[in-house]
């Protein structure tokens, strides 16, 4: 019998290909999505989309209201989103505070909600130098504390947690996924930018795939 998971879904390529290992893993995934008031949440249409190809019940939490708490990021306040490469100081400034403890903290409360006992996210180590969120150290505390936090213990699941962006696409490309399914850019106009780190990221994982990015680049 399929075990049930919750798979916190962006609609990004990391989430999109989680999503999939679940999957492939023998999973029947519960997608959970969060607007938190990005500039790019257009991501959640795309989520959206994957979500009724597949049959999944995707469900689309409203959190935005958490920005007049923790505010101050280039995704949801009026603060330029940096352009270059992902790994540049800048792009600290598009750290939300605290963001993945509280979608975690709300996933492990819908997973006990409906008796599922583990919860996927997307970190990998590509996040781990700007994202203290992403970083093996959070991983490892957060599942002490979700195994003590309720009557019954749910284990956060990282499955990329040590891998790259692109080490994540050359997995989603054995698996046939169609990256044309996701979105990636910090800013969430009709095309992906190309510029902003998460652009360059996810361009870079392409090239060194090979591949040809199937997103319209301004």
């Amino acid at each position: 019998m399929s075990e049930n998971v919750v798979v916190i879904y962006s609609g990004g390529m990391d989430s999109f290909t989680v999503l999939h290992h679940a999957i492939r893993d023998g999973k029947t995934p519960y997608p959970l999505s969060f607007n938190y008031g990005q500039r790019h949440k257009k991501e959640l249409d795309y989520a959206a989309r994957v979500c009724q190809s597949l049959g999944l019940s995707h469900k689309v939490v409203d959190i935005s209201a958490i920005n007049s708490l923790v505010g101050g990021s280039a995704l949801t306040s009026d603060i330029d989103v940096p352009e270059g490469h992902y790994e540049e100081p800048s792009m600290q400034t598009t750290v939300v505070p605290n963001r993945n403890m509280i979608l975690l903290s709300m996933a492990v409360g819908y997973a006990v909600s409906v008796g599922v006992t583990k919860v996927y996210y997307g970190a990998h180590s590509g996040d781990h130098a700007i994202y203290p969120d992403c970083r093996p150290e959070f991983v490892e505390r957060m599942n002490d504390v979700c195994a003590i936090a309720n009557y019954d213990a749910v284990e956060i699941v990282t499955p990329y947690l040590t891998k790259s962006k692109t080490e994540i696409l050359t997995a989603g490309l054995g698996m046939g996924l169609d990256y044309g399914q996701t979105w990636t850019c910090y800013n969430g106009r009709e095309k992906a930018c190309g510029k902003c780190g998460a652009c360059e990221e996810r361009l870079e994982a392409f090239r060194d795939n090979n591949r040809q990015d199937p997103l319209a680049y301004e």
